[in-house]
């Protein structure tokens, strides 16, 4: 036992003394995250979107969808934080686009930019593989897209049922109907 107590206090001491090898990392100039910019160019969060302002949204966006022929779209109209405000979901809506809708709509809110910036964003490779770990909120798949009204967030979009570009087409219906 007390030899053991030794090799356990050794290996203690020897990590305290290694401290130099948690230096800071230098940057690496290939990775664009190491650019800090000058500023943040973020969009102001505003009232939230009122229950009959999201049934406006959700029409434009159904009737674009019917325009289309596209059936099974399931389209969530969240607030600026990203709770739901309305939701719709069609007899032909695939189960997972449930949770997917909302995910992008929840994810277009809170981050404050379209989901299509973080399909694009892990496409460019390994200096953006942090995304996924940004929370429950994110999702790298296009259909999800801010309601801005006077330059100001009262919530987002998220369309689900289609290919990324046709659920990015129907959720950008949808936002438009409020300009």
């Amino acid at each position: 036992m007390n030899r053991m107590t030794m090799m356990v206090g050794a290996i203690c001491a020897a990590l305290m003394m290694s401290t130099g090898a948690f230096a800071q990392v230098p940057a690496d100039p290939n990775n664009p995250n190491e650019n800090v910019p000058d500023a943040q160019p973020n969009t102001p969060y505003g009232e939230p979107i009122t229950l009959e302002n999201a049934k406006k949204v959700a029409a434009a966006a159904s009737a674009e969808a019917t325009k289309r022929n596209w059936a099974g779209m399931c389209i969530a109209i969240v607030g600026p934080s990203g709770d739901l405000v309305y939701f719709e979901k069609p007899d032909l809506c695939q189960y997972a686009s449930v949770t997917i809708s909302q995910t992008k709509a929840r994810a277009a809110a809170r981050y404050r930019r379209p989901t299509v910036v973080f399909e694009r964003l892990i496409g460019k490779g390994q200096f953006f593989a942090y995304l996924p770990t940004l929370g429950d909120a994110f999702i790298g798949s296009r259909g999800g897209n801010p309601l801005v009204v006077g330059g100001k967030l009262i919530g987002a979009i998220g369309v689900s049922g289609g290919t990324g570009s046709q659920d990015d087409t129907i959720s950008q219906a949808g936002a438009k109907s409020l300009q």
